[in-house]
């Protein structure tokens, strides 16, 4: 089938005017773009977001090859239309029509659906509706091409929970998920660790947050939290000292750098907060160490 193409990409499929977009807004998760159409007949390759199409002004009939079957509808403003993700798509309309997309990436619906249904999610499909009369999926389109245009105190941060809102009511209402059962559900999957643990060996010199472990999991962070636990036997946090201590000791015992380069390089705020953390977990002082390791040698 092919790659599947970015939000961005589309333009390049579907030629349309951009009347909005949040491309240089730092959103996370979440994407929008606004178009002015004319009239078209264009096959769009699998999309690797799914994508709430909220028509805004004018209206044409629509018909829609998804599936390898087609369906019509009259859209019309205050419709919707969804693809799924990695979905092949044929659109035919005849009329000018304004339009705005709102895109979802995949961590963010699997992290959603596995934090409502307290599962590990294999895969969330989004079903063929290519009209849908629906208040509240309007209203939260609407709040992020809103965003948008106005860019607002706090806007990743509001677009972020809009984001989440809109997730669980297209999987109230529109989705259909399916679960991993492979392994046990109060754990992480072996997948799931091993991103989580290359994050956290990548980026062990820097301040890593719950947040940024959770996502690599795609999971919210009580139930990252809670499965990290069940499957590493300690908490996140209590891991990533072990990790940075293990990397010190070694660094210490075998190399030649200086103390205070690898305080850095382990993610120690500075040589002190190193040395209170080595004290406390091993009875030993960086000197102490480098000692043990040069008499060894």
């Amino acid at each position: 089938m092919g790659r599947a193409i970015t939000p961005e990409e589309l333009l390049d499929w579907v030629p349309g005017t951009v009347l909005s977009s949040s491309d240089k807004l730092g959103w996370k998760g979440v994407s929008h773009r606004a178009y002015h159409y004319t009239g078209l007949d264009v096959a769009i390759p699998p999309l690797d977001h799914f994508m709430v199409v909220r028509y805004s002004a004018g209206q044409t009939p629509m018909d829609r090859c998804f599936d390898d079957r087609w369906s019509r509808a009259h859209c019309a403003p205050g419709d919707a239309s969804l693809l799924t993700m990695s979905q092949a798509s044929h659109w035919h309309w005849t009329q000018d029509v304004d339009v705005s997309h709102v895109y979802l990436s995949n961590t963010l619906m699997d992290r959603v659906a596995g934090e409502v249904t307290e599962r590990s999610v294999a895969e969330v499909r989004l079903r063929d509706v290519l009209c849908a009369k629906d208040p509240t999926l309007v209203a939260i389109t609407d709040a992020i091409t809103g965003e948008a245009k106005q860019h607002g105190m706090g806007g990743p941060l509001y677009v972020e929970a809009l984001g989440t809102q809109l997730a669980v009511h297209l999987l109230r209402n529109y989705a259909d998920v399916r679960f991993r059962s492979s392994h046990d559900p109060g754990r992480l999957s072996s997948a799931q660790l091993r991103r989580v643990l290359d994050l956290i060996e990548s980026r062990l010199h820097e301040a890593l947050t719950l947040e940024d472990m959770a996502e690599a999991a795609g999971l919210g962070v009580c139930t990252f939290s809670r499965r990290f636990r069940e499957t590493q036997g300690r908490a996140p946090h209590a891991f990533v000292i072990d990790q940075r201590v293990k990397r010190a000791r070694d660094l210490l015992t075998i190399g030649d750098l200086a103390v205070k380069e690898i305080a850095a390089s382990c993610g120690f705020s500075d040589q002190a907060h190193m040395t209170r953390v080595l004290h406390a977990r091993l009875g030993l002082t960086p000197a102490r160490l480098r000692a043990s390791g040069r008499s060894a040698g």
